[in-house]
């Protein structure tokens, strides 16, 4: 058995839907299933240290033979054994240590299918499902920075600021984030270590919908902009950092972000976030859900 000594080489940041590899490492797992490791891979993997955005639905082709990629999760192996999502051990980028593309198949459809280390294979990916996926990542970024926007003016103290220079509600106040065909669901949590901040939540308790409206208002309009959109990106290893670039305002955005996004603002339509806030024992909770 032999185990992968580099990072996978990934082609979903360009927005490809195909790739063809060569199996690099595979394995049988519980519950039937098998694990394949190729060296290069259009699919986009789940990433258990922030699982914001769902794996890719996708058929890897081996001889012939298609099998349905039942998931998809970014492995780890140190040379001695393979591990997967949760259960890698270190983070990301860590030295001596290789971070890959784990596809998971049927293990008994991969046998009869032939399928050993050093055989060719093909990923294509379900163009709907990613182009769905891409609507609600890209919706997610933007009603966030819509967000920061709209509560700049509930900081008494200097914070770090986003893209637009915004005190960064966000990136401070986040909890989960999901990814959604269409569209996200945030969850921010406001305790006493925010307002510590300085972040004063007044106009989340007591002027919810004239923020919920300050925000639809400003997605509305950066998606009627039709902007261009990319993802560029400082190699095409799988720990290679990427970014999430646009022009809002006229002002240049760019996010560190790992998923996949559409090309243009003009791809959204129909914006809509909805807000809800609700005072717990020890914080207010909000959250936010956006479709487009």
């Amino acid at each position: 058995m032999t185990l992968p000594t580099a990072d996978t080489i990934v082609t979903y940041p360009a927005g490809d839907l195909t790739s063809t590899g060569t199996v690099l490492h595979t394995e049988a797992l519980d519950a039937g299933r098998r694990v394949v490791v190729l060296d290069i891979s259009a699919c986009h993997p789940v990433d258990s240290a922030w699982p914001d955005q769902p794996a890719d639905r996708a058929v890897l082709t081996t001889n012939g033979v298609e099998l349905d990629i039942l998931d998809c999760v970014v492995g780890a192996t140190d040379g001695e054994a393979l591990y997967l999502a949760g259960d890698v051990p270190v983070r990301k980028g860590t030295e001596g240590w290789a971070f890959v593309t784990a596809h998971i198949v049927d293990d008994a459809l991969a046998t009869e299918a032939g399928l050993v280390e050093g055989s060719d294979a093909s990923v294509a990916v379900d163009a709907d499902y990613r182009h769905a996926l891409s609507v609600g990542h890209t919706a997610c970024h933007l009603a966030s920075l819509a967000l920061n926007a709209e509560l700049a003016g509930s900081w008494n103290k200097e914070a770090s600021l986003d893209a637009l220079e915004h005190p960064n509600f966000d990136a401070l106040a986040i909890e989960t984030s999901r990814i959604h065909e269409r569209g996200s669901a945030d969850a921010y949590r406001v305790g006493k270590s925010l307002r510590k901040k300085g972040f004063t939540p007044a106009r989340l308790a007591d002027d919810l919908g004239e923020v919920e409206k300050g925000v639809d208002a400003r997605l509305s309009a950066w998606i009627a902009s039709g902007a261009a959109a990319a993802i560029e990106r400082d190699g095409d290893r799988l720990t290679d950092r990427r970014y999430w670039t646009t022009t809002l305002d006229g002002h240049p955005v760019s996010i560190p972000c790992g998923g996949t996004h559409v090309a243009a603002l003009a791809e959204l339509s129909d914006p809509q976030v909805t807000l809800h806030a609700q005072q717990g024992d020890a914080a207010l909770e909000l959250r936010m859900t956006t479709r487009a």
